[in-house]
């Protein structure tokens, strides 16, 4: 008994160092530096499979990153949707030293069924990604994160690729909105965005009352801010869109947006006020590297910083192609 008495206050230090205390708010800030992996749109070819995506592990792995997320795109879209792609993605994706959450792309599910090459069910794609990635509350990774999944609300148990956790006084949310238009149109789009939508006011309900310094939404598709709302790309995303609009005015802390999809990696301020007609000057967007660029971007939440991220691109210099 002695022991363990000398040993708690060891054990309260270590645990605050962690961000693991089971008593921790989730606004609570740590006095330390946090940072994680945003990566996406990789791997696309057989050398990126074989070489510059394992490159880009490394990096990660070498840079003791607390999480890395994946936001979408795992193949090019006319590859085939095969189960071997599926198995070797999952394989890799266990190699990360850190947690892995990985966050579904239309080249995986949505795209399938659309060429030639794909003959599949992208309804019954979907199911599978989830059958394969999304077991129990747990991220993948060699160490793991548990998540909140979606699909433990009775309305939405199918949902279990919407998630989010907390870390650093930050809440982290993962959403499944596909590119390129969000699969509008399709049967299935209905109840998904529906449970996009409710998972999203949810998370912000959660951010307030939580009082955590922000919140970071993660999903694959963009979302095209800049085009009118009636652009034939934009009627999948509108309804979300004014959502976002909406609770980033009331949460009035910084909202940071990160998404792949059209491969540009980029950090701005896109959203414009409704009424306004002003950039919301707390939201933020990073879109990720994405294929021929096999990069990472570097976040990390500071906790002396009032904007609370700090981003930075980072280059796998065994990715550097030699520019002629």
């Amino acid at each position: 008994m002695k022991h363990a008495a000398r040993l708690m206050p060891l054990l309260s230090v270590l645990c605050l160092l962690l961000s693991a205390c089971s008593t921790a708010k989730p606004g609570e800030v740590t006095q330390r530096r946090i940072t994680f992996a945003l990566i996406g749109d990789v791997p696309y070819s057989a050398h990126d499979a074989s070489v510059s995506f394992p490159n880009m592990i490394e990096d990660i792995n070498r840079a003791d990153v607390a999480f890395t997320v994946h936001d979408g795109d795992i193949k090019s879209g006319s590859e085939p949707c095969s189960e071997e792609i599926l198995q070797t993605m999952y394989r890799q994706f266990q190699t990360f030293e850190s947690p892995f959450v990985y966050l579904f792309g239309d080249n995986e599910w949505t795209d399938c069924g659309r060429s030639p090459t794909n003959r599949v069910s992208p309804e019954g794609w979907l199911e599978r990604l989830r059958e394969i990635y999304t077991k129990g509350d747990q991220s993948l990774g060699k160490r793991t994160m548990t998540l909140t999944r979606q699909s433990d609300d009775k309305r939405f148990t199918k949902f279990r690729d919407n998630v989010r956790w907390t870390l650093g006084g930050v809440l982290f949310v993962g959403l499944n909105v596909p590119g390129d238009a969000n699969n509008f149109g399709q049967k299935e789009f209905t109840e998904r965005n529906r449970a996009n939508l409710s998972w999203t006011r949810e998370s912000f309900a959660y951010a307030r009352s939580n009082e955590v310094r922000a919140i970071m939404l993660i999903l694959q598709a963009n979302p095209h801010f800049e085009l009118p709302s009636t652009n034939r790309l934009r009627p999948g995303f509108n309804e979300f869109l004014s959502l976002i609009e909406k609770e980033t005015i009331a949460f009035q802390k910084p909202v940071v947006f990160v998404h792949g999809d059209s491969h540009y990696f980029r950090i701005d301020k896109p959203l414009i006020g409704s009424k306004s007609k002003r950039r919301l000057e707390n939201f933020t967007r990073v879109e990720t590297f994405g294929y021929p660029d096999v990069h990472w971007v570097e976040a990390s939440i500071d906790p002396t910083d009032p904007n609370v991220f700090v981003f930075k691109p980072r280059i796998v210099k065994k990715n550097l192609v030699k520019q002629e």
